[in-house]
């Protein structure tokens, strides 16, 4: 397994759920949005149908309405969550980080730990957002351009201390998230490598990839 630096200091880990942000959701929302990401992931957001939600959810196709209008609405309140948890946590790991450095790792690692662990709602979120409305796609983009700003920060801060060698950042930060975020499309249970070894080895790839020192 490839590691960090020792010099760049501890990275911190950071524990996201599956369905994050559901403080205040009621156990029966929380149950559909679950039941929507196991048959998203299962069959594709058009082939998922809000039977088959209702049904792994325990209820009549009536009681999905109660708590959201319709399947895409369930889409759109996962891929909302979840990008927002990701907004905040890779906020949280620069603002505890000693340095440009370790926060590219920290970044790195739990981004990536996280598409692993949660594979499955991982790749709704990344790849089923596709289906929302254009209202929805918006929100999702606007906190999608959130997330490539905290790591432009970064590495823009890291250029300026003389931590990264980056002739573009831009595509750069594309790059690393990238790293980070294809980990979903091709884990699996039972693999040899586990999820923090795969954050830990993209970590120090992404190291490299800013010309860090």
């Amino acid at each position: 397994m490839s590691e960090a630096p020792r010099s760049a200091g501890r990275v911190r880990t950071y524990d996201v759920p599956a369905i994050p942000l559901t403080e205040g959701v009621t156990g029966t929302a929380l149950r559909l949005l679950e039941a929507a990401a196991d048959a998203f992931s299962d069959r594709g957001f058009h082939g998922t149908t809000t039977r088959d939600i209702a049904g792994r959810a325990g209820l009549s196709p009536a009681g999905v309405y109660v708590h959201f209008a319709s399947k895409e609405e369930l889409l759109f309140a996962l891929c909302e969550r979840g990008h927002t948890a990701a907004r905040d946590m890779l906020v949280e790991a620069v603002q505890t980080a000693s340095g440009p450095t370790q926060a590219v790792l920290s970044i790195v690692s739990n981004f990536s730990r996280w598409h692993a662990e949660q594979f499955r709602v991982g790749r709704i979120v990344q790849y089923e957002f596709g289906h929302l409305t254009h209202e929805h796609q918006e929100v999702v983009m606007g906190l999608r351009k959130e997330i490539n700003a905290v790591v432009h920060d970064v590495l823009t801060r890291g250029v300026a201390a003389g931590e990264f060698d980056v002739p573009d950042v831009p595509s750069t930060v594309l790059a690393l998230l990238s790293l980070c975020v294809d980990v979903a499309r091709w884990y699996q249970p039972g693999i040899r490598r586990r999820p923090e070894e795969i954050g830990a080895t993209n970590a120090a790839l992404a190291l490299r990839l800013v010309g860090g020192r």
